[in-house]
């Protein structure tokens, strides 16, 4: 393993070996990573990406942690966290500039207090502004690219300033997948202070009834088929309260597998068989998964 003194010639950031990686996930699953990483600014994520490449080491950034499930091996290379450097807003006229490792509810509450609308649905999108961008996360008719001008990445090695239509934003996809977001700008249209608080205030209420918040997960674990609900599926499929290992399918809403006892990313991959099975004998329907699987070699699901 290579030595922080070597990798501190050319990062200035924080760097910890053998990092235990479940707790910066919303799963609390996942072994730990060999290098953690938080740079201090852009050209030192730059600088530790040119280095990974040059030593043939691979690099995965994390934000808030969501949407993943990292593997009981962890990960091996390195792991890059932004939300350190990246954590701040700024607000200039029309346009709100995000750092990308800012929490999705901090990004809302700060436009909502600044008399701004088109992002209070986002409010309880566990994530940060970065990973929401890149896999487009969206709630109750809105997206986090709604309301985007710029994102600025680092690319190739090199940082870059993309307007929205360079980004191809699609449902839960977008082609920044194979970049690092650093920062992105928005403008957004006037709203009412008061009304913008009461709806954020209504759609978080009406999350927290009909998602597992209070129990650790990863969101909805697949995609919506087109012209159908994942949700709909499993449920009519009787899976609710299935369970293997410490891993089951909530019994409030069936897209969320939730870790109620000590889960291992192996249960959470064999409750993941069972679902996308069963469904797809009983209804045809062949479930495409949302959370992202990391750091495992070879997963047959």
């Amino acid at each position: 393993m290579i030595s922080i003194s070597e990798i501190q010639r050319v990062f200035k950031g924080r760097i910890t070996l053998n990092e235990p990686l479940a707790q910066y996930t919303t799963f609390r699953i996942g072994g730990v990573a060999d290098y953690f990483v938080e740079p201090v600014n852009g050209d030192d994520a730059v600088n530790i990406i040119k280095y990974a490449n040059k030593q043939g080491i691979p690099f995965y950034v994390m934000g808030n942690g969501s949407n993943i499930l990292i593997s009981d091996e962890g990960i091996k290379g390195i792991v890059i966290n932004l939300e350190s450097a990246f954590n701040y807003l700024r607000h200039e006229k029309e346009i709100i500039t995000a750092g990308a490792g800012v929490k999705i509810a901090k990004f809302v509450d700060y436009c909502i207090q600044k008399g701004y609308a088109g992002v209070e649905m986002l409010a309880g999108i566990p994530a940060t502004v970065g990973g929401a961008l890149v896999m487009n996360a969206g709630a109750y008719g809105g997206e986090a690219a709604d309301h985007v001008c710029e994102v600025t990445v680092i690319k190739n090695e090199t940082l870059k300033k993309l307007g929205k239509e360079e980004c191809d934003f699609g449902y839960r996809n977008s082609n920044l997948k194979g970049t690092v977001v650093l920062e992105a700008k928005f403008i957004l249209p006037e709203g009412n202070r008061e009304e913008l608080l009461k709806r954020r205030k209504e759609l978080i209420q009406k999350r927290n009834e009909s998602q597992p918040v209070e129990i650790p997960n990863a969101g909805c674990v697949f995609k919506n088929p087109k012209d159908n609900k994942a949700a709909i599926l499993i449920d009519q499929c009787g899976l609710k309260g299935t369970i293997y290992g410490g891993a089951m399918v909530s019994a409030k809403h069936a897209n969320f597998i939730v870790n109620y006892d000590n889960a291992t990313a192996n249960d959470v991959i064999e409750l993941v068989k069972i679902i996308r099975k069963t469904v797809r004998e009983r209804t045809g329907i062949d479930l495409e998964m949302e959370v992202k699987l990391i750091g495992f070699e070879e997963v047959a699901i």
